[in-house]
């Protein structure tokens, strides 16, 4: 294994490794990968996403003024910040899991196929859907999706959420009519409640972590997060990028584009770093451990979505092996990649990007200050990176109070 020598010591800004489990890249991605993530699941669940109320694809931004400033030939932004009104790519998993389960629960009851969105979306089949619940726990964006989904498609919604989830974050939630019960300890410890609130009850939980009986419904919610990656195929058209920096909490999102990003372009897929808060830095640990591991304590991260302390193992079985690279940023490099992006170079739009979706650019300033992380990014003049906005200002008053203004000012 090779292990940066600096940035790993407690109390650096960053930590980071090379992947020692990273797959040849001329390796097809097929074998035991495909049996979680494959290319009929993405087509199944953009076919359905695109038939969804103010269905959009979502911009692809070019800035050539922070590239130029990083001494980089190329940054491309997907700017999730305007999906479905949820401002997350979140909407896109749990909604679409949310979808799967009635769909699949008519046709049990009805001994008919499954309806497609179009009669879900009707209200037809409401007096079968409106005595279902669905719950999870969540960061926030998450269960955003599942309370939409829940009431897009006609079914009850309880969420679950830990001691450090905003209130704003909550109250975004309880707009899409979910309960919100806030509960003792951190993201896991509100996972493992959210699941016996669900046996107890009778409910189905709608998460995008796998455990041990539970696998279909998080490989649905990434299956749903692979629409956002069929996007960028269309919009890159035929020339990918050489860098992917992606943000991980528990691994849904990652597997999912890495997935994606292996099945569309082979052996010229980009180079794949995850990253994720020094905090909870879960992937990073279980790669130098070689196998899953949980990082425990509070996780408290202003990078809300990725406070996360164990790797969902379905995803680990992709991106254990897609992974170039993992690293770890610290707080203060998250905040000022969330002001670099709403005081852009010259030459750039402004980007309203929550904490969490400004992750890739945060590692990206690391890098620019520490020359052990861009050697371990393998950064030049001709790298072409992209970066997944994987949120806007999810908590807009957390948003003023970081970059002094609101979305709406930031984008005048």
């Amino acid at each position: 294994m090779s292990i940066v020598p600096t940035g790993n010591a407690p109390g650096d800004s960053w930590r980071g490794c090379r992947n020692p489990m990273a797959a040849a890249r001329a390796q097809a991605y097929g074998g035991p990968r495909e049996a979680v993530l494959n290319a009929a699941g993405f087509a199944a669940a953009q076919a359905a996403v695109m038939r969804w109320p103010d269905y959009a694809a979502t911009p692809l931004v070019t800035l050539p003024g922070l590239a130029a400033r990083l001494g980089l030939a190329a940054i491309h932004y997907k700017d999730e910040g305007v999906r479905f009104g949820l401002k997350s790519f979140k909407a896109l998993g749990g909604a679409y899991a949310v979808y799967r389960l009635l769909a699949r629960t008519v046709a049990e009851r009805t001994g008919q196929p499954p309806p497609d969105v179009d009669e879900l979306l009707s209200g037809r089949w409401r007096d079968i859907t409106a005595g279902l619940t669905v719950t999870c726990a969540t960061d926030g964006n998450h269960g955003r999706s599942v309370a939409w989904g829940a009431r897009l498609f006609g079914c009850r919604c309880v969420i679950y959420i830990h001691a450090t989830v905003s209130e704003g974050r909550r109250d975004a939630i309880a707009h899409y009519g979910a309960e919100v019960v806030r509960v003792a300890g951190n993201y896991d410890d509100s996972v493992r409640h959210a699941d016996a609130q669900a046996r107890a009850n009778g409910w189905t939980v709608v998460s995008d972590t796998t455990y041990e009986g539970y696998r279909d419904i998080p490989i649905d919610v990434m299956h749903g997060y692979g629409v956002l990656s069929q996007e960028v195929i269309a919009q890159l058209g035929h020339e990918p990028p050489t860098h992917v920096l992606v943000q991980a909490g528990v691994g849904a999102f990652a597997a999912s584009v890495a997935a994606a990003f292996w099945i569309a372009w082979g052996p010229r897929r980009p180079r794949f770093v995850v990253v994720e808060p020094t905090r909870a830095d879960c992937h990073l640990q279980s790669a130098l451990a070689g196998h899953p591991v949980a990082v425990t304590g509070d996780l408290d991260t202003v990078m809300a979505g990725l406070a996360c302390g164990e790797v969902s193992p379905a995803a680990w079985e992709i991106v254990s092996a897609a992974a170039d690279a993992f690293v770890a940023i610290d707080d203060a490099h998250a905040l000022a990649a969330v002001c670099a992006f709403a005081n852009p170079c010259a030459g750039d739009p402004a980007i309203v990007s929550g904490e969490t979706g400004a992750t890739g650019l945060a590692a990206l300033l690391a890098a620019s200050e520490h020359p052990a992380l861009h050697e371990l990014l393998a950064l030049d003049a001709d790298s072409r990176v992209l970066l997944l906005g994987s949120e806007g200002d999810t908590d807009p008053a957390l948003y003023r109070q970081i970059t002094g203004r609101s979305a709406d000012e930031v984008r005048r």
